[in-house]
């Protein structure tokens, strides 16, 4: 596997947004999760077709992951990934996601007339409780690591018929209404979202490795919890396939729990509205939409008190 940008590690703070599409090796910390993040965009580009973010709330305890896979490459894909920085700022203190992505479809719509549409996989981690919310828009579907069980699987939504549930893209259909998937991640579980490079790296014989072939590699890794990961993942994709991954952007996000995030001090709750009106009153000096709360009881009423906050569960 051919390296990127230097691995850093990047510890996440309140009220930040961090990602792009630039060529990235990273590991980040943040309340309640660690992830990494591989990107390597085609052929070398300084920025790609593929996005990937990551967000945290005012008190740290909603983080928010997104990848996206836009098309085009290059320039092509730099208002894209704007848009996309701005609309993650904006929901920075939502705990339900529903309205973000929502929104993203709407401004994917606008951008549709210059012939650009995305799919994506947007997660919503709420770390007192560990619940995980989950839309995913026509993109490949995660695979999750059950650390009890020490098994891979995908990351499957609830249908009557058990398929794997995948909404439209985004820009293809103004008003779609896009399903919420709610899962929990207990210490040690694993989502590995990622982009169709990887399902479509191409064997010697020509066919691609797909999703059951990807699942068969994640299943075959050996110590799946310590932090090299992604670089054992993509190093058995790349001995398998020896057209390799080259052909498209790639991008890899894990992120896993980490039991830690259950309680947030006292302080830091108590400065959380300070920061949320530092981040609103520099929104409106810059023009932008500014990243208000959501207004329900389990988001302000559980900044405080714990207890209203554990209560959430999102909506279905």
């Amino acid at each position: 596997m051919q390296d990127t940008t230097s691995s850093e590690t990047e510890v996440m703070q309140c009220m930040e947004v961090w990602g792009g599409s630039q060529p990235i090796d990273a590991h980040i910390q943040m309340s309640g999760l660690d992830a990494w993040v591989y990107c390597k965009p085609f052929q070398g580009a300084t920025a790609g077709g593929d996005v990937y973010y990551v967000s945290s709330c005012a008190t740290g305890r909603i983080t928010r992951l997104l990848v996206a896979d836009v098309a085009g490459h290059g320039a092509a894909s730099e208002e894209p990934a704007r848009v996309l920085r701005d609309l993650m700022r904006k929901y920075v203190n939502y705990l339900d996601q529903t309205r973000f992505v929502e929104e993203m479809n709407g401004k994917f719509v606008a951008l549709s007339e210059c012939g650009c549409f995305a799919t994506a996989v947007v997660t919503t981690f709420f770390a007192t409780n560990g619940q995980l919310s989950i839309c995913n828009a026509g993109h490949p579907p995660p695979l999750v690591y059950r650390a009890g069980a020490k098994s891979w699987s995908f990351l499957e939504s609830v249908s009557s018929e058990g398929e794997i549930h995948s909404d439209l893209p985004l820009g293809v259909v103004e008003r779609v209404g896009y399903q919420l998937g709610q899962f929990s991640l207990g210490t040690g579980d694993m989502l590995l979202c990622y982009t169709d490079s990887l399902v479509e790296a191409r064997r010697q014989n020509g066919e691609w490795l797909g999703m059951e072939g990807l699942l068969r590699i994640a299943r075959g890794l050996n110590d799946c919890e310590s932090s090299g990961i992604v670089r054992r993942l993509l190093d058995a994709i790349a001995s398998e396939c020896s057209g390799g991954t080259d052909a498209d952007d790639m991008t890899v996000l894990v992120f896993r729990a980490n039991g830690q995030g259950r309680r947030i001090p006292l302080r830091i709750r108590c400065l959380a509205p300070l920061r949320v009106i530092r981040g609103v009153a520099g929104a409106l000096r810059r023009g932008v939409a500014a990243p208000w709360p959501e207004l329900s009881l389990a988001n302000i009423g559980g900044a405080f008190l714990p207890a209203l906050g554990n209560r959430w569960r999102g909506r279905r």
